[in-house]
């Protein structure tokens, strides 16, 4: 404490209540192909009603990643989701652009981008509007506009508005008029909403004024208020000379006519490895976002080869603080004459090897409700998925495995499904069944990591059980930083993981463990060098892969103590 230069009471607190924190298990990430919302940015995803309002429904090229997507939320709320689109930089082919009024459209992935380069008159070339993402779903915008009193009457979207537009109260206060204009979005064509015409969005009695308030104070310029708020559009280009200034003393005038464009150009392109993996950089630092599932998804795509595969394993054994999931491809487990042999094959040409990835066996066959049809999707976001769960009614150290646990949602059928001979190639290999039991169930019928040197770490259990231990751990450690090293400090830290591996060992994580903090560690020479190293031994628990059961068979009368251990 400070030293007093006169007499008083001087009073300070100190906090030594630190304990381990709880740390997030069930936090899962996915890059993948949707047909609309922001490209390159990750957005965090609780529900499939959520990822259908954010990225649109899946078609016919996009559905493998929406259901991957969709069936990990099916057992978790927590997926933050990048969108991949085609970039100029990435691709020699047409790449994804955000439709427009005029032009053959212009890509703008996100909303940081539109404020960045593309706000209202700063490029006037395409037009009024922008459509909000990239994708030809976009093609399929309608925005109307009525900017006076006069036109009001005669506007064919007058009844979504409640009265003709005005002059708003903020503008009269300082002394503007005319300043009022609707805004109507319509799904021209049908494709959004399933009937031609439908108004998406409204916006009601905002104002061409850029300072222009309403009585909470909340902006409300038109520009700003479509960017805050709509799903569907930026504004591109003001429809009137006049209009973007302040309201003080302005007359913004009654001679602007009704405005109405359907927006064109827009494309989804073809997004490639490098795009993904350009998605999947944004998870590759744990200080910037926590996660802990990383869902490959539709990865494994054909043309990518084993590229991005490889590239999200890569990022979770980079961060050794989660665990990516991965399917073989669509030809290994689809259709395919021996897909025991052909998913074998495709795992070996994968060169990972590392216990923070976990691979299964295949694809299941699901309705999907948005098309009327069925699809064939990896497993990967449901056993993903399965940790989730486990986490949920057990801790991350249980296995998301087997009966209990393991039991997939939403299987029509599996792709294949393995026998024990399958089986018996599969789980050497690294790669964990997924089988359909008869009256039982699909079940995930393994829980191996694909590290190939056998230890402890090659059970998906023990690797998230470290992970949580080393994860909780460290964060409550950093309060140690730019303390002294001596014995206070070092018995501190003491007394503050032993309780936490005490619960773990009590909710049968681990089965024993010892905390070493103290000269023997922290040497002389490692306090002179400003560490401070603190040995944590951990036995971690097993779960049981093989059952033996012995049925012996003994004559009457046989005492059962003098044969019991015999065989």
């Amino acid at each position: 404490m400070a030293f007093q230069l006169s007499p008083g009471v001087n009073v300070s607190e100190i906090d030594l209540t630190t304990v381990i924190p709880s740390v997030s298990t069930s936090a899962g990430a996915i890059v993948g192909d949707f047909v609309w919302g922001p490209a390159n940015k990750r957005i965090l995803v609780d529900s499939e009603i959520t990822l259908v309002n954010r990225f649109g429904r899946p078609n016919n090229n996009t559905f493998v990643s929406f259901f991957a997507a969709a069936n990990f939320l099916a057992y978790g709320n927590n997926l933050r989701v990048v969108r991949a689109v085609s970039d100029p930089l990435t691709t020699l082919t047409l790449y994804a652009n955000n439709a427009t009024v005029v032009g053959a459209g212009v890509q703008i992935k996100n909303e940081d981008v539109y404020e960045l380069n593309y706000t209202a008159n700063t490029h006037t070339q395409y037009g009024e509007f922008y459509a909000r993402y990239p994708g030809a779903l976009g093609d399929n915008l309608e925005i109307a506009v009525c900017s006076n009193t006069a036109s009001f009457s005669t506007w064919a979207y007058a009844s979504s508005f409640s009265s003709a537009p005005s002059t708003s109260t903020y503008a009269a206060s300082v002394g503007g008029s005319h300043d009022e204009l609707h805004v109507a979005v319509i799904d021209a064509t049908g494709v959004i909403t399933g009937t031609a015409g439908t108004v998406l969005e409204t916006y009601p009695h905002v104002s061409k004024a850029s300072d222009a308030k309403n009585d909470d104070g909340s902006p409300n310029y038109y520009e700003t208020v479509i960017f805050n708020k709509s799903k569907y559009i930026y504004l591109a280009a003001h429809l009137d000379t006049g209009w973007g200034v302040s309201a003080v003393g302005t007359n913004f005038g009654t001679t602007t006519p009704l405005y109405d464009e359907v927006l064109s150009g827009g494309l989804d392109g073809t997004a490639t490895a490098a795009d993904y993996s350009m998605g999947w950089d944004l998870f590759a630092s744990s200080e910037d976002v926590d996660v802990s599932l990383l869902v490959a998804g539709d990865a494994g795509k054909t043309a990518f080869g084993t590229t991005v595969q490889e590239y999200v394993a890569n990022i979770a054994t980079s961060r050794k603080d989660c665990v990516a999931f991965i399917s073989p491809d669509l030809t290994s487990a689809v259709g395919n004459a021996d897909p025991a042999t052909a998913v074998v094959v495709y795992r070996n040409t994968l060169t990972i090897n590392s216990s923070y990835a976990f691979m299964d066996s295949g694809w299941k066959y699901q309705f999907d409700k948005y098309n009327n049809v069925y699809r064939y999707v990896p497993l990967n976001g449901d056993t993903a998925g399965l940790c989730v769960y486990t986490d949920n009614v057990r801790d991350a150290w249980w296995s998301p495995a087997g009966f209990n646990r393991g039991i997939v949602k939403n299987v029509v059928k599996l792709s294949w499904n393995p026998n024990k001979t399958d089986r018996d190639t599969l789980y050497p290999s690294g790669v964990n069944p997924v089988v359909a039991f008869p009256g039982q169930g699909v079940v995930l019928y393994g829980d191996k990591t694909m590290q190939a040197k056998p230890s402890a770490f090659d059970r998906i259990n023990v690797r998230r059980l470290f992970i949580v231990l080393e994860k909780a751990i460290a964060v409550a450690a950093k309060y140690s930083l730019f303390e002294f090293n001596d014995q206070f400090t070092q018995a501190q830290f003491v007394a503050l993981v032993e309780p936490f591996l005490r619960d773990v060992k009590g909710r049968r994580g681990i089965y024993d463990y010892r905390v070493v903090c103290d000269s023997t560690n922290n040497t002389p020479e490692v306090v002179d060098s400003n560490r401070f190293v603190g040995d944590i031994y951990i036995k971690p628990a097993r779960s049981i892969n093989f059952i033996q059961l012995n049925f012996v068979a003994v004559r009457t009368g046989v005492d059962f103590t003098e044969i019991v251990g015999k065989f």
